[in-house]
């Protein structure tokens, strides 16, 4: 028996899955849990890209924490890009993440 695995998502995908979560024509869930989703689509997205970029670099980066990752890649990019990409990528983790004790992402 073999199992079917989906293909893993290219960034256009999860640009355009964020696009509509967050323009709402995905429905079926609250404001919310569409900005949530958004977030990790975004997030997922730019793993990926960070992911190319240390690849091309080094040959098997991609196994390494994305901390760790985020570190490597003011060696591989320049220093404004490296910090740029690091801001955003924790800012779409507090998104993706739900805290009781928080308003959710709007």
């Amino acid at each position: 028996m073999s199992v079917a695995s989906t293909p893993p998502a290219s960034v256009e995908d999860l640009l355009l899955t964020a696009g509509r979560l967050l323009s709402g024509d995905l429905g079926g869930a609250t404001a919310a849990d569409r900005h949530r989703g958004a977030s990790l689509a975004l997030r997922t997205a730019l793993e990926i890209c960070v992911d190319r970029v240390l690849d091309a670099a080094v040959p098997g980066l991609a196994h390494a924490t994305m901390r760790a990752k985020m570190l490597c890649l003011r060696c591989y990019t320049p220093g404004e890009t490296a910090q740029r990409t690091r801001a955003v990528w924790s800012h779409l983790c507090l998104g993706c993440h739900y805290h009781l004790y928080e308003i959710g992402p709007t």
